[in-house]
């Protein structure tokens, strides 16, 4: 992929400097999106790919993905089925603190899971942690100001589907700070070419067609939200589709974070 600006011109070596400095805000930014698609497709590849058979022929073209989706994805240790029962609040944020203030550490949905979250390794935007009762947080979305949260849908992600407006979703840091959002939307997507990376997707409530560059903008752009993502499952085929719940900050009192804080220590 290109990233170099499509709109730069030989320009007079008397042009002023004002001129120069307006322009690259908007470079930047055509940047950081263009570095957010490219790591939202290599995801895209990751979650899609470790989906498939080993009998599925892979086009040559993403052999490479497939190799680096399956070294960075190392065996489960916890086996698919396994069920343990949802802690409370207070006892999980303890589990998943590690004094680190700025890195998200675990997620906490009442009455559907308490999870640890794991961090995509440096280079790797298309890392899905492989092991159950793990999500991982995709890295890019961050530069969007948003908090992107991914797993598989025959791991992890098939709690995703239990998740409904209105609940409440709390975000655990290294430090035992809380962050609070509730559910506002459930996104379902079905994609028209489930394997490849530049696949145009379906909304399945009101039939419109939009592009990966499209999703993309919808998912994880915009005002400070968290987003979920896992594939579904549909016809044989666990790639079938794409799953997205959307979640806003809650509406807190301004002592209520101290508070809670308090009561975790």
């Amino acid at each position: 992929m290109d990233l170099q600006s499509r709109d730069r011109a030989p320009g007079k070596a008397s042009r002023h400097k004002c001129d120069q400095d307006s322009q690259a805000q908007p470079k930047t930014t055509l940047f950081r999106f263009r570095a957010g698609l490219s790591a939202f497709i290599d995801m895209e590849i990751s979650m899609t790919l470790k989906n498939q058979t080993p009998r599925t022929a892979l086009n040559l073209t993403l052999l490479l993905f497939v190799l680096a989706a399956l070294f960075f994805n190392p065996t489960p240790t916890l086996a698919e089925g396994s069920e343990v029962a949802l802690p409370n609040f207070t006892d999980f944020s303890r589990t998943v603190q590690n004094d680190e203030a700025d890195v998200l550490r675990g997620v906490y949905v009442a009455d559907t899971f308490a999870l640890p979250v794991v961090q995509q390794p440096s280079g790797s935007p298309g890392y899905v942690s492989n092991y159950d009762g793990q999500l991982t947080q995709f890295a890019m979305a961050a530069q969007f100001g948003n908090l992107g949260l991914l797993a598989h849908n025959h791991l992890a992600g098939k709690s995703f589907s239990q998740l409904a407006v209105g609940q409440e979703v709390r975000l655990v840091y290294g430090n035992g700070r809380v962050e609070y959002f509730v559910i506002t939307e459930i996104l379902q997507y079905q994609a028209l070419q489930p394997t490849s990376m530049l696949s145009a997707f379906r909304d399945l409530v009101t039939d419109k067609t939009i592009t990966a560059n499209q999703l993309f903008e919808r998912v994880y752009k915009g005002k400070h939200h968290v987003t979920f993502q896992t594939c579904i499952e549909a016809n044989g085929n666990l790639s079938w589709g794409r799953l997205f719940i959307v979640a806003t900050p809650k509406t807190q009192s301004p002592n209520f974070d101290r508070m809670a804080r308090h009561l975790l220590q």
